[in-house]
């Protein structure tokens, strides 16, 4: 398999959703395809978290999670790693720079 930069779910547990295809469930971490861990360092054979190439990580940190979604947990660790450093939301303006 070839490695990608686009992270994909790896996830401590799987459901079967209505139109019959895999689905995470259960704890939720971001992992690259073609590597044996997690983005946040977890080996997913120690972890026994199972692979679901096909989804995309595309969590938040501003999802909101409820009981009747089978996703129970997203790694936090993960959804620092993959969202990184917004350059252009700086909370600060710099008026008087030095020369």
């Amino acid at each position: 398999m070839r490695m990608t930069s686009i992270p994909a779910v790896a996830a401590s547990s799987e459901e079967i959703g209505p139109d019959g295809v895999r689905e995470p469930g259960g704890e939720v971490h971001a992992w690259r395809p073609g590597q044996n861990s997690t983005v946040c360092g977890l080996q997913l054979s120690r972890a026994r978290l199972r692979r679901f190439p096909h989804v995309r990580f595309g969590y938040t940190a501003t999802d909101q999670l409820t009981e009747a979604d089978p996703v129970g947990f997203v790694c936090p660790r993960c959804l620092a790693a993959t969202e990184g450093r917004r350059r252009e939301e700086k909370t600060w303006v710099r008026h008087a720079p030095r020369p």
